[in-house]
């Protein structure tokens, strides 16, 4: 088992409500916290659009101590339901349209989910744990999970970006997670609701809904199809593996203070287009008979996505001096476990091809920009 962080206090969280729990980084939370506590129960609440998947929920660790509902965060009824019916002292948040090419293409459903929804779990959680009491004074929590891309963009040299950066979103997207992180941190200094808030860099890893990056370039080089880059490629993102940011998030659910926010990156910065060389590289390596090799050859330029952010950097400083955190993977070692894992579960990609339309959607949105 990989080695996790310790937490060198009694986990106060017994029963926890994980929104979005079978998308990317929901069902890695999920399947982490059930490996590394023993004694909590967890409920899944997801819509199951596009980007969540059952098959991202299967073999479970304890999957005794797991259940699964398929519903939508803005249900004011049922999310009241949930928190009465399994006593919830913990909500982790990170159910969210994500998919900043398609908050662009219609932003509605970002405005909806992304802010309405947040909404929607603050207002039960604050009547559940503060009006009615319902708990009494046991540990509660409401973990909001955010981007970096509230902050907007950085310019050449620009120092990276820390928790009192204002904010200046550039994308739909970005504007209504900008959104439900004030609505989160308002509810805790108007109602003392027990919040915190994480905002983190790009993540990677394993059960990638398959329109992000790195699964999109990994599914599209093993077909030999092109592997799209915008622009000139040389847009700068913060790389973080999706395993250490779980985490990062128990940690600061567990220790971080009340109230605050913390940034959570990988602190590795490359350009987009090297990210898809090394992914090429990695291929190359695990499949030296690909009748497509070198995978490199598949890279094409396509007109770059409209508003584009140049650049993405996090300080970390905070959770690492308050918490103890550092990121564990490099991003070598996360891209090479990523691709391994991708070619050693074709059942889970054909799985989640079959379920929706993202490769028609792909190809007409790149087909638009070339």
């Amino acid at each position: 088992m990989r080695q996790m962080f310790s937490i060198d206090t009694h986990n106060p969280m017994k029963n926890i409500l994980v929104t979005g729990g079978a998308g990317f980084i929901g069902s890695n939370f999920v399947r982490h916290i059930l490996q590394v506590e023993s004694q909590v129960q967890v409920v899944t609440l997801d819509a199951l659009t596009y980007a969540g998947s059952l098959e991202n929920l299967k073999d479970l660790p304890a999957p005794s101590r797991h259940t699964f509902v398929q519903g939508n965060i803005c249900d004011r009824g049922l999310v009241d339901e949930l928190l009465h019916q399994h006593a919830i002292d913990t909500v982790v948040h990170f159910a969210a349209e994500t998919h900043v090419d398609r908050s662009i293409l219609d932003p509605g459903p970002f405005v909806q989910t992304n802010i309405v929804g947040t909404f929607t779990l603050l207002e039960a959680a604050r009547q559940y744990w503060l009006v009615e009491k319902a708990l009494g004074d046991s540990f509660t929590r409401f973990h909001h999970v955010s981007t970096d891309e509230v902050y907007g963009s950085l310019g050449p040299g620009e120092p990276a970006w820390t928790e009192s950066t204002p904010y200046s979103p550039n994308s739909p997207y970005a504007a209504t997670k900008a959104s439900s992180d004030h609505l989160v941190r308002a509810y805790f200094h108007t109602y003392g609701l027990p919040i915190t808030i994480t905002n983190c860099t790009n993540n990677y890893g394993s059960h990638q809904f398959l329109e992000k990056l790195i699964p999109l370039m990994i599914s599209n080089a093993v077909t030999g199809k092109l592997l799209p880059v915008y622009g000139d490629g040389q847009q700068i993102r913060d790389w973080l593996f999706v395993e250490d940011h779980c985490d990062a998030i128990r940690l600061v659910i567990a220790r971080g203070r009340v109230g605050q926010t913390y940034n959570i990156g990988g602190g590795s910065q490359p350009t987009n287009l090297q990210v898809v060389e090394h992914l090429c590289a990695a291929l190359d390596e695990v499949l030296p008979e690909s009748a497509y090799a070198p995978h490199r050859q598949l890279i094409k330029f396509v007109g770059d996505r409209p508003g584009h952010d140049r650049r993405y950097a996090i300080d970390s400083t905070k959770i690492s001096t308050e918490l103890d955190w550092q990121p564990r993977c490099s991003l070598g070692t996360g891209l090479q476990k990523t691709v391994e894992w991708y070619l050693s579960h074709p059942e889970w990609v054909e799985a989640i091809r079959k379920q929706g339309e993202h490769r028609l959607w792909m190809e007409k949105n790149y087909e638009q920009r070339k």
